[in-house]
């Protein structure tokens, strides 16, 4: 999957899931979801379920480590570079 689909299938997924209305001015790709009260603990639980699921890849305890995964844009890189292994 191209990096710019998958940003954007991210981000509306997001978008649905949580609530968040289109014209939402404080929401972007680069918007730190959990500082900016976007996704809390629960959510996130959520949304590795669907990045696990949705993209056949593992999230374990290290990528969560290694990994900032806290806007949409630093979760499509992590994506991409799981899927491309």
């Amino acid at each position: 999957m191209a990096h710019d689909d998958l940003l954007a299938e991210l981000e509306q997924h997001i978008r649905e899931r949580y609530e968040i209305e289109e014209d939402d001015d404080d929401f972007g790709v680069d918007v730190h979801l959990f500082d900016y009260g976007f996704i809390d603990s629960i959510g996130a639980t959520a949304l590795i379920a669907h990045i696990e699921k949705t993209y056949s890849v593992q999230v374990t305890n290290q990528d969560l480590m290694l990994y900032p995964m806290n806007t949409v844009r630093e979760i499509a890189e992590f994506i991409s570079k799981k899927t491309a292994r």
